[in-house]
């Protein structure tokens, strides 16, 4: 018995594995909201995603970044992507926020396979969220 309890003490202060993953996805999610919500100046609404089909950004569609992740050029596709954005354009940033939050629902597991993480999402979403003028949404988020 006191073991068991030493092990649940021994956890209580530390955040575990599937936590710190989960936590990832929803700050992900929380900073695709937010960052939606100031730059399109409405609330942003997930029924909206179908129509990301007609921005494009570096002369693709979403379509095909969203395809190049499918097939696992995730790093591809990310480099593609960042390639010529334009950080002023609020299409081009928007179709952006949407790429990392469609990478982090690809799930750890298919992230691993293929070279990326939800972490490496997290962290090409803070440098869009930089350059295109919005850092302090992090701050916002975190808090």
């Amino acid at each position: 018995m006191a073991g068991k309890a030493a092990d649940q003490n021994g956890e209580e202060g530390c955040m575990l594995y599937s936590d710190e993953k989960d936590y990832i996805m929803r700050i992900i999610k929380e900073v695709a909201r937010v960052l939606f919500s100031m730059m399109l100046g409405k609330k942003y609404v997930q029924v909206e995603l179908p129509e990301e089909n007609k921005y494009q950004v570096s002369g693709r569609g979403m379509d095909e970044y969203k395809d190049m992740v499918d097939r696992g050029e995730i790093n591809e596709a990310e480099n593609f992507l960042l390639e010529d954005l334009d950080y002023s354009n609020k299409n081009e940033v928007a179709a952006a926020i949407r790429f990392y939050q469609y990478i982090s629902e690809k799930g750890e597991e298919f992230l691993k396979m293929h070279g990326y993480s939800e972490e490496e999402a997290l962290e090409g979403l803070k440098l869009l969220a930089e350059k295109a003028g919005y850092e302090e949404v992090f701050e916002l988020v975190s808090r």
